[in-house]
């Protein structure tokens, strides 16, 4: 589960972490109260510098022109037009770009440096890591390909987590002095016990900043002027706090629609629709397809225990995705009932009807009933087509897709 921007920022100021004021607003006539509010906060005054995002779930927003900087309250409200009233396309959304719904105007603050800061966990090692670079305001993928040296990775206790004598040598190695390195440990210790409380698969602050020095900080101000969280699905149960920052706006609605009925969807790119039963069969059916020159337009497992009308409701995704020209069924089942699939199979062909090619592999329990269920609706089933193994239905659904 991911959330916004401007909810990771709020999350962020519960655990201590400086961030500079902000508000999120969904309309045009907003934007200039908002500006105004946020840097007379920050004491910026008239003309002081703000800057507007967009909150969408997908980067690339600067080089998209839905990062702003504004000074006046025109500014911001023409900046709130733009995005308000245009789609976002970067290299995330694809072509076809994202609404626009929401925006935070936060205050802008003077940045004599950029940090990259993350907590996630290492496969590899089977523990968590802070993650830290010199490094920031740039996508870390691409400093660990061009500089890997400048990554710092600092692996944490299980039970103790990440001690302050660990945060402070990290502090020293990005080269933070005198009372900057307390504000960095401050920053890292919240980043890291808000990682663990909430259950996060990562939390990250890019850019963490240091500002000028000033008279009322002459050593500067840490402080966090952007960040993202991503939550463990299997935790969210028992934080009720994090689920309701959930928006279901930025989630494909074929993907929740698949959560409502226990079915584990994920758009693809390609034109053959899949529906399996186990994420390991899934993904083998997927590799399989592209061994014969297909392309697979979804991840689709149903799991080993779906009812006739969550089969039904697999077909009706997969159908509902214009770019499918064929659909692949390939199901081994072992707690799965093949009868129950086959019977699945048949309702979608009353309730939707199948206008492209269907390739259906039944094996394992209650086979024998299945195939009966689908030899007896021969009629209501035009583009059926049959397969012996998983490489048997590959090359027939890729052969009829073409």
């Amino acid at each position: 589960m991911k959330i916004h921007e401007y909810q990771a920022r709020d999350l962020l100021r519960s655990y201590g972490v400086p961030v500079p004021p902000g508000e999120v607003i969904t309309s045009i006539e907003q934007a200039a109260p908002a500006y105004k509010a946020c840097v007379a906060e920050a004491g910026l005054g008239e003309g002081g510098l703000a800057v507007i995002k967009a909150q969408v779930h997908a980067g690339g927003r600067g080089k998209a022109g839905f990062v702003k900087l504004v000074r006046s309250a025109q500014e911001a409200e023409d900046a709130a037009r733009f995005m308000l009233s245009n789609k976002m396309v970067s290299n995330q959304t694809g072509p076809e770009g994202l609404d626009v719904k929401k925006l935070i105007v936060a205050a802008g603050v003077d940045i004599a440096h950029e940090y990259y800061l993350a907590l996630t966990t290492d496969r590899k090692t089977r523990r968590n890591v802070l993650i830290a670079s010199a490094e920031g305001g740039v996508e870390i993928e691409q400093v660990a390909e061009s500089n890997p040296e400048a990554i710092i990775k600092t692996p944490l206790h299980p039970l103790t987590g990440l001690q302050p004598h660990q945060a402070r040598t990290v502090a020293f190695k990005l080269g933070f002095k005198g009372k900057q390195v307390g504000q960095a440990v401050r920053v890292m210790t919240g980043l890291a016990k808000a990682f663990l409380d909430k259950d996060c698969s990562i939390a990250e602050i890019n850019p963490l900043i240091l500002t000028p020095p000033t008279p009322e900080f002459p050593d500067g101000q840490v402080l966090a002027i952007d960040a993202k969280f991503n939550f463990d699905d299997n935790a969210t149960f028992r934080h009720k706090d994090i689920l309701a920052l959930f928006d279901p706006a930025e989630e494909n609605p074929a993907e929740l629609t698949a959560h409502k009925f226990g079915l584990s969807y994920i758009a693809l790119d390609g034109n053959i629709g899949c529906l399996v039963n186990g994420a390991g069969l899934a993904m083998a059916t997927m590799d399989t397809i592209k061994l014969f020159g297909g392309e697979p337009a979804n991840f689709l497992d149903v799991g080993g225990s779906a009812s006739e009308d969550a089969v039904t409701e697999a077909f009706r995704i997969i159908l509902s995705d214009e770019a499918v020209k064929g659909i692949m069924v390939n199901i081994f089942g072992g707690i799965m009932d093949c009868a129950v699939i086959a019977a699945g199979i048949v309702n979608a062909a009353k309730q939707i009807g199948f206008t492209v090619p269907l390739v259906v592999r039944l094996e394992g329990t209650n086979v024998e009933a299945g195939r009966k269920i689908l030899q007896d609706a021969e009629g209501e089933l035009p583009t059926l087509q049959t397969a012996t193994d998983l490489g048997d239905a590959a090359e027939k659904v890729c052969g009829a897709v073409g």
